[in-house]
């Protein structure tokens, strides 16, 4: 995908003395005390503004934060806790400017952070208005915020219509890489796992993938669909019975490339969805009536692990058992492992998905961990992200 990308234009020297605007994502969770409890979002945003800062721009950065009602600001809405840690993190103050769409204030080598963009009405509909007074405001535009990719909105979309130069930050050309290298130019053979509770949130994702990969691991609720698929008993556990001719459907396109979907051959089980309930290693075929499937077996677990270190490219969304309990989380444990020791690229997304990485301390053998929940799983979907057509439209000049 050719976009501008902003590290090249500092190499070119086309940024000093400019006005750079960074939409950066900035969405980060507070408590009742309006603290900032993680910060990855914060510290990623950095690169980009520190790239800006060192090159002689004069740096405005904004995000949103929340969901706040267009107009209408309130003190829990602010970005003012935010302003803060990012003043901490580049050893300097970082003014927080409200009210900021007909104008800021900003000198080369000093920074800004403008307050809460969704506050601004008419940002979640990409009014033109709006988009255009954001990008009367800025030489260049710099989209660095993945995780809103997949929406059209003034701050993300139409300031990159209308901004003189719009160019992807450091964060989102990296996610562009990653995504280029796992799916369009994928090294083979190339396997997925989507897991999760339900085959109706992922079946476009299932669907997508069925018509590109070479394994398709699923797991989770969405597994025991595909189990229910392939005629073998689930007794109580979590799944979609009006979801199997689709699941059948995937088996068959995937079967037709002469791909596969492997089926667990061993699972764990209890009796009640609790941490403490005892757990049961069982064959497949003898999942009793009141069971209940919370993990896959140590059989399936080796037979993925096995194939997951042979793969290419593995592109992962999703634990494959209730990782939180412990009784439950060996399957997820023995995946995350495999994936970790493989020589293959690896692109990880979701939550899930982050807090599984991050219990087994994997963070730094699995090749690239997305930022964005949504915009990840719309890319496994097939679609086209918004900032990365605008981007790629624009670059085209």
């Amino acid at each position: 995908m050719n976009v501008i990308r902003f590290a090249d234009l500092v190499a070119q020297g086309r940024v000093a003395g400019q006005r750079v605007f960074i939409r950066a994502d900035l969405n980060v969770p507070l408590d009742d005390s309006g603290r900032i409890t993680e910060d990855t979002r914060i510290r990623a945003s950095i690169p980009a503004i520190r790239m800006a800062l060192d090159a002689g721009a004069a740096v405005m950065v904004t995000s949103h934060l929340g969901r706040p009602k267009e107009g209408e600001f309130k003190p829990e809405d602010s970005l003012a806790p935010v302003a803060r840690r990012l003043g901490e993190l580049l050893g300097r103050e970082v003014p927080l400017v409200a009210n900021w769409v007909d104008g800021v204030d900003v000198k080369p080598g000093q920074v800004v952070l403008l307050e809460n963009c969704r506050l601004n009405k008419g940002e979640k509909k990409n009014d033109e208005a709006l988009a255009r007074k954001m990008a009367a405001l800025c030489d260049i535009f710099v989209h660095d915020a993945f995780g809103t990719a997949h929406r059209a909105e003034a701050s993300t979309y139409g300031i990159a219509q209308f901004a003189k130069v719009a160019c992807a930050g450091p964060l989102l050309a990296a996610e562009i890489d990653a995504i280029t290298k796992a799916l369009a130019q994928p090294k083979r053979p190339l396997v997925a796992i989507v897991a999760g509770s339900k085959v109706s949130t992922k079946l476009t994702i299932l669907q997508s993938l069925a018509k590109n990969v070479d394994g398709l691991v699923v797991g989770g609720g969405i597994a025991n669909t595909f189990m229910l698929a392939a005629g073998l008993p689930i007794g109580r556990s979590l799944a979609e019975p009006d979801l199997v001719g689709e699941a059948k459907a995937v088996i068959a396109a995937m079967a037709a490339r002469g791909a596969e979907v492997p089926i667990p051959v061993d699972v764990v089980v209890a009796k009640e969805f609790k941490a403490d309930a005892p757990a049961t290693v069982k064959a497949a075929a003898d999942v009793a009536a009141d069971d209940m499937i919370l993990d896959i077996g140590p059989q399936t677990a080796a037979m993925l692990a096995d194939k997951l270190k042979a793969a290419g490219t593995i592109v992962w969304n999703g634990p494959v058992g209730v990782f939180e309990f412990d009784a439950f989380a060996k399957g997820t444990e023995t995946v995350a492992r495999a994936i970790a020791e493989s020589p293959a690229f690896s692109i990880a997304g979701g939550g899930d998905t982050l807090a599984a990485i991050a219990k087994y301390g994997i963070e730094k053998d699995i090749g690239y961990i997305s930022t964005g929940g949504g915009a990840f799983l719309e890319v496994l979907e097939g679609k086209t992200l918004p900032a990365f057509e605008i981007l790629a439209r624009r670059a085209q000049g």
